[in-house]
């Protein structure tokens, strides 16, 4: 991770970096199509025109080169008083770096002082681990297909935790 660069907040292309990073990995893996893209294209285009200094915009970089980015967002519209793990992808794995950015994420997190939660679906198993390793349980599975394609959607909630 020496060539990792860490950057909080907006960059000129991120967006679109998200985008295009969510696109691939999900339709080679998981065979997920345009509806899934512009889902999260639509979404995250929403959550970077109302981001705050306190929400959390983290994306890490190997030169010019997209290597990961991780949203935490302290003000969704749609789960208030809550924190929200959103578009946490990692292109390059293997290094860490997923670690480090869900590190960076529940640092801030804890200084916010606020529940969190995120939404997922049954079959990433190393992402899973992760999140449990940061205090998150599975609170919720269901059938659905709000992704664009029928999966087990998974909810994980992660209480607030005390910071000394």
């Amino acid at each position: 991770m020496d060539n990792i660069a860490f950057q909080v907040g907006y960059k000129p292309g991120l967006l679109g970096e998200i985008v295009a990073a969510h696109g691939r990995y999900y339709a080679a893996n998981w065979g997920f199509g345009i509806f899934f893209e512009a889902k999260v294209g639509r979404e995250c285009g929403e959550y970077l025109t109302r981001a705050t200094a306190k929400d959390l915009t983290l994306s890490a970089w190997s030169g010019d080169t997209f290597a990961g980015a991780m949203i935490l967002d302290l003000h969704d519209p749609d789960a208030p008083g809550l924190a929200h793990v959103r578009w946490f992808i990692v292109p390059l794995s293997g290094l860490g770096l997923g670690r480090e950015m869900m590190r960076r994420a529940m640092a801030h997190l804890d200084q916010a002082g606020l529940p969190c939660f995120l939404t997922t679906f049954r079959g990433l198993d190393a992402a899973r681990g992760l999140y449990e390793d940061f205090g998150f349980h599975l609170t919720d599975e269901a059938e659905a297909e709000s992704w664009g394609k029928r999966v087990t959607e998974q909810r994980f909630d992660r209480p607030v935790q005390l910071v000394e």
